[in-house]
């Protein structure tokens, strides 16, 4: 009799010890979820300070949380000839939003922020015969713009949109990507812009777009507002210089003319016309003495709501100081999107 008991109890106990070595395995070894299975998160418990008895018996008050986002707005100041101004102070500016006055949380004068810079140029049928010469304006102009801190990238456009030379500060790489930029037929303008402001949403620092073209698109598969939307989403400023071999020209496009400087009015960036190698050196000089000459005017906005909101810069006149200079010119971008580029 006691044999059998012993031979219960042991095996009783052995059970035992199965069953604990079996929980242990399954803790150690979670068996998988399929893929589509989605686990709910597990509810933590928040702990709360005790309650005073007045506390007790009221109702809680609601708490809403509000996520204010930093405005940037990069600014151009000009003279009455065009030439970029400089020194200038906080005081000096007033940022509005949807005409409403915003304080000026963040200013700085931007010579030394990182530059990511697309360069769009039209190789289409229509500017075949000055395409040597506009490539070697950008070349010089890269030369001159680019430092260790800034990267540049080259997109060609013409029946498509090709990225010539990813974003590099490598002047040996962007010269050798010139060399190998060739014409093609028609031109994708609208998607080059979609295309190179979805790059430069990515980038951190300033945006700038510089567009070589002659203003025509005959083959994109966005339009004019998906263009300048991504743009602005992408808070890149919009430069661009329009070749035009003869002005008087029965060919001349003036509604592609006028959607580039409407598009380079709304990001904060300028047109300039081409008619000459002269001409567009000098514009390419002009964008690169801006670049070195930019503000930056950071605000949180006072109110919520509307997808797109307006922004307006002024500079602020202060009579009697000898140091003001009357007659300055402001350029920024004249709003944002909240939404995020898709």
């Amino acid at each position: 009799m006691e044999s059998v008991t012993s031979r219960t109890s042991v095996g009783i106990l052995l059970s035992l010890v199965l069953l604990l070595g079996l929980s242990v395995a399954a803790q150690n070894n979670p068996v998988p979820r399929p893929p589509n299975d989605r686990q709910k998160p597990a509810q933590t418990a928040v702990p709360h300070p005790p309650e005073s008895p007045q506390e007790s018996q009221e109702a809680p008050a609601a708490t809403f949380k509000v996520n204010v986002k930093l405005v940037n707005v990069l600014a151009t100041v000009t003279d009455a000839d065009g030439a970029p101004i400089g020194g200038l102070n906080k005081d000096d500016f007033q940022v509005y939003e949807d005409d409403v006055p915003q304080k000026i949380a963040v200013f700085d004068r931007e010579t030394g922020m990182p530059l990511s810079i697309i360069m769009g140029i039209d190789t289409s049928l229509s500017t075949r015969k000055d395409l040597p010469l506009e490539l070697d304006s950008a070349r010089r102009f890269a030369n001159t713009i680019l430092r260790p801190v800034d990267a540049l990238a080259i997109y060609r456009f013409s029946d498509t949109v090709e990225e010539v030379q990813p974003f590099t500060s490598n002047l040996q790489d962007i010269d050798r990507s010139l060399r190998r930029v060739r014409s093609g037929t028609s031109t994708a303008l609208y998607d080059a812009i979609y295309l190179a402001s979805r790059a430069l949403y990515k980038r951190q620092g300033r945006k700038v777009l510089v567009l070589i073209t002659d203003g025509g698109d005959t083959a994109s598969s966005v339009n004019y507002q998906d263009a300048l939307r991504a743009a602005q989403t992408a808070q890149a400023i919009i430069y661009s210089i329009i070749m035009v071999p003869i002005e008087a020209s029965a060919g001349r496009d003036l509604g592609g003319e006028h959607a580039l400087i409407q598009l380079s009015h709304d990001t904060g960036g300028k047109y300039y016309y081409a008619t000459s190698l002269s001409e567009l050196e000098s514009a390419f000089h002009q964008i690169s003495d801006e670049l070195r000459t930019q503000y930056l005017l950071g605000y949180y906005p006072s109110r919520t709501g509307y997808d797109f909101r307006h922004i307006r810069v002024e500079i602020v006149p202060h009579p009697g100081d000898p140091s003001s200079t009357p007659g300055l010119k402001v350029r920024s971008r004249s709003g944002y999107y909240t939404s995020k580029l898709e």
